[in-house]
């Protein structure tokens, strides 16, 4: 199996509406994003796989001296073999592969946020920095899309919370910071039930209105003369914020069963998105 095929393996097990996005880009741009995916992935595992901190630490070590290889011309890992080629010719920094390294790092030293201030790092280092290097592989002309590319990574990963409150939970993990749920009086285990009261509806309400505002803060930022060449970005977040509506139309009964949207439904949402980014003349 070559480095591309098994960045390439990596991202179709993972299920993510990402397929959707990268059905769009043309070949090159196709595998630079494709092995950054794998790569975010891999080093999520890292933390999600290993019940044993310390292990997971070593681990995440192990891909920081990845990193630095890979930019001195020797990788070794397939994921990073896939990278190196694209990283002088899409201007992807070395500081953004070890802070989305050090998101990871923060889920084995924060199994609760207090409040949004720290999460908002959290959502930087894992989401965010993601866009960043998102960005510059899709290409664009104006750097407005770099704002344009955080805020939406912010906006995804709080949509990603919201969606997963109780997974994490049941796994010992919550993201939506503790200062808004003492304000909503909502305690943190009960995230582990599959019951909703008004205040958890009230809460997520809350939690899905700021994810809302980081998505228009996107949006307002993104250039025309960039929407074409950002179009799997615009994909993915057309395909969050309709998960959104989906949240909010079932009553955010997500401590109750997942929401999720058809493959069938995602393809239609990519498909028109990228018409409706057509380039500027």
């Amino acid at each position: 199996m070559s480095p591309d095929e098994y960045c390439e393996d990596k991202a179709a097990r993972s299920g993510s509406s990402f397929y959707y996005a990268f059905r769009f880009l043309n070949p090159e741009r196709r595998r630079a994003i494709t092995a950054l995916y794998a790569f975010c992935r891999e080093v999520d595992d890292v933390v999600d796989d290993c019940r044993e901190p310390s292990v997971a630490l070593a681990k995440l070590e192990w891909w920081r001296d990845e990193v630095q290889r890979t930019f001195q011309g020797a990788p070794r890992h397939p994921i990073t073999r896939a990278l190196e080629p694209h990283l002088a010719p899409f201007d992807l920094s070395q500081e953004y592969f070890e802070e989305i390294i050090d998101g990871m790092q923060m889920d084995l030293e924060y199994d609760a946020y207090p409040d949004f201030a720290t999460l908002s790092l959290y959502c930087y280092r894992a989401a965010s920095v993601v866009g960043l290097l998102s960005a510059r592989i899709f290409g664009f002309t104006d750097r407005r899309t770099l704002k344009y590319a955080h805020d939406l990574g912010t906006a995804m990963q709080l949509t990603n919370i919201l969606r997963d409150v109780h997974e994490d939970a049941v796994r010992g993990r919550v993201y939506i910071p503790l200062d808004e749920l003492e304000r909503f009086a909502v305690k943190p285990e009960e995230f582990q039930t599959n019951i909703t009261r008004d205040a958890h509806r009230e809460l997520f309400a809350f939690q899905a209105s700021r994810a809302r505002e980081h998505y228009d803060r996107a949006l307002a930022h993104l250039p025309d003369e960039d929407r074409h060449a950002q179009r799997p970005g615009l994909i993915m977040a057309a395909i969050y914020r309709t998960l959104l509506d989906e949240i909010e139309q079932d009553g955010y009964r997500v401590l109750e069963h997942r929401i999720r949207l058809t493959p069938v439904r995602k393809l239609w949402i990519a498909w028109r998105t990228a018409r409706s980014a057509r380039p500027t003349k």
